[in-house]
């Protein structure tokens, strides 16, 4: 008796976990049917996906039905390449991101920031999300944050493309940079620090500069650390993200533990450590495995390969991006950052140990590398076919185009980028010939090839917001009315192929997540309006009503 009663208990349980979406544009991810009329769940799984009939004789008389009245559902967003918990420290302190240069503005908000302690973290000041146009004025910055406001504060501003940074004087001294310092610098390094017309150091600092005195500024605590990490996780399922991949996940570790272990980590993250490529490939990589071995039991949380920079930025006055033709303004080609044996070493050992090899290429020399390295590993290990990636492709060389299908290289891809705003016009098109300016971002031509194009945001540098990388991918217009290069434009349909499942096979997630199907898990999200018939300017005001991972509300608009 008592056994009958359980299972009549445990059974009327199951049946009342039952629910079934109907009456909306329910987009699934699978080419083979995009588009069904209902879709049921019960506890985390999918069970029926399909028409309204059919899905009647498939579920309990119990099921709760739930109406969308014309509004989509979909698969929920995944991100390809976000540093969320990175991004999440941008909601809680100083952050400029997406403000013109104005140094008036710059003077009062960082005079409130000071105030408030937004800025300030043991004593030192920090500010992220400069628009790079602010490093053409260092002179005016130096009368903003040299002056006796912030006398003993030593002051970085953080370029909104994470590459660049200007230092006051204070914490140059606290560095050490001065005249003599500059001095005996290797002329291969000396481009990292930005010099005057009188060859005196500037504040500004690129890549290993701005890494290496960004060293100097203290820490979060592990306190502030999950203030920002409960932001960003909240942030995230707000648009609608249910899954990532944090590519530099080295320094965040132990956040996204401490949330997983409260309960809060309401997404499937795969992250990677980054590494650099040397000649030990071997003690590099098992250092990685070390972590994934450490980390394995963690909820939401997998750590599946490495991350690699092959380049910097294009943008004037980084211009670190490895190009097949020299900057007009230097003859410099950019710099590429691992040497290519080694990169290729790597790659096909980590590749042999089922390790996802996701690089950073901006360039198209640095792409045309990338690409090198993991054909490198598909000769050394016949029969491997992972999926590895290359993230920003910001210029690639249409000879390389059909390598990406026949190598399996997925492009993680920041449409949100391909835009003529003033980023570019100003800081990229005088300096790179006009017939690489009009190819930034060739997202189309490469699926035409047989690209597998994946979506991404790289939050913090962007917005995490994938409605909004969708509208500039259909129109490739941000701010302005300029349209950079209309040929490239990517058609709304792809690009919610590319947010679900194309970005499930980028996290290797592809069997688990990424559409909606009979035995996936249920992750879905809701949004206010009918995606497919909401005019083309209208796709950034579409709001996610209501977000779900794994059958279970993480996100409800309020």
């Amino acid at each position: 008796m008592r056994l009958f009663v359980f299972l009549l208990f445990f059974t009327n349980a199951l049946i009342a976990q039952e629910q079934v979406f109907y009456n909306g544009k329910i987009f699934t991810g699978e080419t083979s049917q995009p588009f069904v009329e209902a879709v049921a769940i019960r506890g985390d799984k999918i069970i029926a996906v399909g028409t309204t009939k059919k899905i009647k004789k498939s579920i309990s008389k119990n099921a709760q039905w739930i109406d969308l009245k014309g509004n989509s559902m979909l698969p929920g967003f995944i991100d390809s390449h976000i540093h969320a918990v990175k991004g999440g420290k941008t909601l809680i302190s100083a952050d400029i991101t997406g403000k013109l240069p104005d140094f008036a503005f710059l003077k009062a908000f960082a005079t409130e920031v000071k105030a408030n302690g937004k800025a300030m973290n043991e004593g030192f000041f920090t500010m992220t999300g400069f628009h790079l146009g602010y490093w053409n004025n260092t002179t005016a910055l130096s009368q903003i944050f040299d002056s006796p406001d912030f006398a003993g504060i030593p002051v970085m501003l953080v370029g909104e493309d994470y590459h660049t940074a200007w230092v006051n004087t204070e914490l140059q001294k606290r560095a050490g940079i001065d005249p003599v310092f500059i001095q005996k610098l290797p002329v291969s390094e000396r481009s990292l620090y930005g010099l005057d017309n009188q060859k005196r150091f500037n504040g500004l600092l690129r890549e290993e500069a701005y890494t290496k005195i960004g060293a100097l500024i203290p820490p979060y605590s592990d306190e502030k650390m999950m203030v920002a990490g409960k932001a960003a996780i909240q942030h995230c399922n707000s648009f609608g993200l249910t899954a990532w991949m944090d590519p530099t996940i080295n320094g965040t570790l132990s956040t996204y533990k401490k949330l997983a272990d409260q309960g809060l980590l309401t997404a499937r993250v795969v992250g990677l450590i980054h590494v650099d490529p040397e000649p030990n490939t071997a003690a590099t990589l098992q250092k990685v495995a070390e972590l994934e071995v450490k980390y394995r039991s963690i909820p939401n949380l997998t750590l599946n390969g490495i991350k690699i920079f092959a380049d910097g930025v294009v943008e004037f006055p980084g211009q670190t991006a490895a190009m097949g033709l020299p900057y007009s303004n230097s003859g410099q080609r950019g710099d590429l950052l691992f040497d290519p044996k080694d990169f290729a070493n790597l790659c096909v050992a980590a590749d042999r140990a089922g390790m996802i090899v996701h690089v950073h290429a901006i360039g198209d020399r640095a792409v045309t590398e990338s690409l090198n390295g993991i054909e490198a590993a598909r000769k050394a290990n016949k029969g491997s076919n992972l999926a590895h990636s290359i993230t920003h492709l910001q210029f690639v060389d249409p000879k390389d185009f059909k390598r990406f299908k026949a190598l399996n290289v997925i492009a993680s891809m920041q449409l949100i980028w391909a835009v003529a705003d003033t980023s570019y016009t100003n800081l990229v098109q005088p300096y790179v010939a006009p017939s690489i300016y009009e190819s930034q971002y060739p997202a189309r031509s490469m699926q035409l090839a047989g690209t597998i194009v994946a979506g991404a945001s790289d939050w913090a540098v962007s917005s995490a917001n994938p409605l909004e990388a969708i509208y500039t991918a259909e129109t490739r217009r941000g701010l302005t009315d300029l349209v950079l290069n209309a040929n490239e434009r990517m058609s709304r349909l792809d690009m919610l192929y590319a947010y679900t499942i194309q970005s499930a096979k980028a996290l290797r997630m592809e069997q688990q997540i990424g559409s909606i199907k009979v035995g996936k898990m249920a992750d879905l999200i809701i949004l206010d309006r009918d995606i497919m018939a909401t005019p083309v300017e209208a796709l950034r005001d579409i709001r996610v009503v209501k977000t779900i991972l794994g059958g279970k509300g993480v996100f409800v608009q309020q």
